[in-house]
């Protein structure tokens, strides 16, 4: 077997094929406990608008009058104020406000609708960050790895040149250093692509031993070029702003309820009597409850928390637009310098290398100048790999505020 065919048989079955994100957003929206918990309590919240609307439980009575003793029957069809019988006592609130009841139940059940869009958005957006920053410390090792190799070769033409006398120690010094600061920076690239394994392990209710498959190569894609359209968007689709919206129609409506709570409930009862040998006896009642004398201090708090979930929606939407216009900027930044680094800056500090190694290994360089130019497309590298990572989690974080898709 020839050396490159088991390079080949090594390598290959280590490297399983990636997980792609969209696959892992819908196991993520399918386990994730926070989605689950939000989605049961706004289904529990659904059922509230159906209990506030309805009328009070009726209240059956059954008893009896005695005369002569206390045992029932005593007295029974020779006494007029004996009598066995049976009472239905049902309590009415004053017109509308058992709609105004259910109103504010459904509105609060709306929020919390809100509230579960707004968890998905975030655990989507949460473990689409975390898989960016996956693929990135995954290319940083790849990256690292790549320039430490190519300085171990600088490294061998220098020790042996130091040897003939044609290179002075000091590069041999320098070429190691820079292999163990390299070694430091792959050792925390490692640790970071174990910490976001375990997060997305966490956001997918995965066992957190288990091994997510980042992609070696990811699309630096397209950013949005309408921010005023984002913003029009974010007004009309995200949850945040909509469960906002939907506390100030609930707090509205408790205003209003508490109103009519100046007006009185009543009870309507009637019942039955059995007296023997005597006619039965029929009785009908009305009871109403009078009101507290001031309404005045519960009307005040009700109107208070009105305005304050008015000033709450404000207060949402100019910290959405914020975030939006703030995450818009990172993208766009991060994407023009990513496409620089791209398309101009890595070719030509790649053919500079190139060609400073060749006159390097021909004698005719010195070797500070070589390193500078390995240094140089080295950090170009690790700069584009990070402004690609940032556009990526920028637009995961647009589409968090917004409420939908973003990318093009």
């Amino acid at each position: 077997m020839t050396v490159r065919n088991w390079l080949c048989f090594v390598i290959l079955p280590a490297l399983a094929p990636a997980q792609p994100l969209s696959s892992l957003v819908d196991e993520a929206l399918h386990n994730n406990r926070e989605i689950l918990t939000a989605q049961k309590k706004y289904e529990a919240a659904r059922q509230r608008p159906a209990q506030a609307s309805s009328l009070p439980s009726p209240t059956v009575s059954l008893g009896y009058t005695s005369n002569g003793g206390p045992y029932p029957g005593a007295g029974l069809g020779r006494d007029v104020t004996s009598n066995a019988g049976v009472m239905l006592r049902q309590e009415m609130p004053f017109p509308g406000k058992q709609r105004l009841r259910g109103e504010v139940a459904a509105r609060q059940a709306d929020a919390e609708f809100q509230e579960y869009l707004a968890v998905r958005l975030s655990v989507v957006s949460r473990l689409k960050q975390a898989y960016y920053e996956l693929h990135h410390a995954v290319e940083g090792i790849a990256t690292t790895q790549r320039y430490q190799e190519l300085l171990q070769g600088m490294l061998r033409v220098s020790e042996a040149r130091y040897a003939s006398g044609r290179a002075a120690q000091q590069d041999v010094f320098k070429a190691q250093t820079q292999f163990s600061i390299f070694q430091a920076q792959l050792l925390r690239y490692r640790q970071e692509a174990r910490s976001k394994q375990i997060e997305i392990a966490a956001l997918l209710n995965r066992p957190l031993n288990r091994e997510i498959e980042a992609p070696t190569e990811m699309e630096l894609g397209e950013v949005p070029s309408d921010l005023p359209k984002l913003l029009a968007q974010a007004r009309s689709a995200a949850p945040l702003l909509a469960r906002e919206q939907k506390n100030v129609e609930s707090s509205e409506l408790a205003a209003n309820l508490a109103r009519k709570e100046s007006y009185p409930d009543y009870a309507l009862s009637g019942g039955y009597f059995n007296q023997g040998g005597m006619l039965p006896m029929w009785q009908f009642r009305l009871d109403v409850k009078l009101p507290p004398r001031s309404r005045t201090a519960a009307v005040s708090e009700q109107e208070f928390a009105a305005a304050q979930a008015r000033h709450q929606y404000e207060s949402t939407g100019v910290e959405i637009e914020a975030r939006i216009r703030e995450d818009y900027s990172v993208a766009e930044t991060a994407h023009n310098l990513a496409e620089l680094y791209q398309t101009s800056v890595l070719p030509e500090a790649r053919l500079a290398l190139e060609s400073s190694l060749a006159s390097y290994q021909a004698g005719s360089l010195d070797f500070l100048s070589v390193f500078t130019n390995l240094m140089t497309i080295a950090d170009t590298e690790f700069m584009y790999h990070d402004e690609v990572m940032q556009c990526h989690m920028a637009l995961a974080r647009l589409e968090e505020m917004t409420g939908g898709e973003v990318r093009q």
